[in-house]
């Protein structure tokens, strides 16, 4: 006479085992490049620097000028300068970009 036992047909883990393995995919796929993706953006904003060129999230090019804990000062334009949110950078722009720009203009 066979009950089932533990793992039989009907066990309560095997019946779970493809929710848990949609979790697994689930966390791989979406919740961990989610937060590289964080972890990366947060270290490029504590590396901003004075002088660095940066492109704000409202697609605003322009220089770094002052620095301070939440704020940056932002040169856009000759004399131009606005204060924003250090979380507005969404990137800094690369060297070998700026010279492609200034060509461009």
């Amino acid at each position: 006479m066979n009950d089932g036992g533990a793992l039989g047909p009907n066990s309560p883990l095997l019946q779970l085992a493809p929710f848990a393995m949609i979790l697994i995919v689930f966390y791989f796929l979406l919740v961990r490049p989610q937060q590289k993706k964080a972890r990366e953006t947060q270290q490029m904003l504590d590396n901003l620097k004075v002088n660095d060129e940066v492109v704000t999230t409202g697609g605003l090019y322009g220089k770094i000028v002052r620095l301070a804990d939440r704020n940056i000062v932002l040169e856009i334009a000759p004399k131009v300068q606005v204060r924003m949110e250090r979380t507005s950078v969404s990137r800094v722009v690369p060297k070998s970009e700026k010279g492609s720009e200034e060509k461009s203009a």
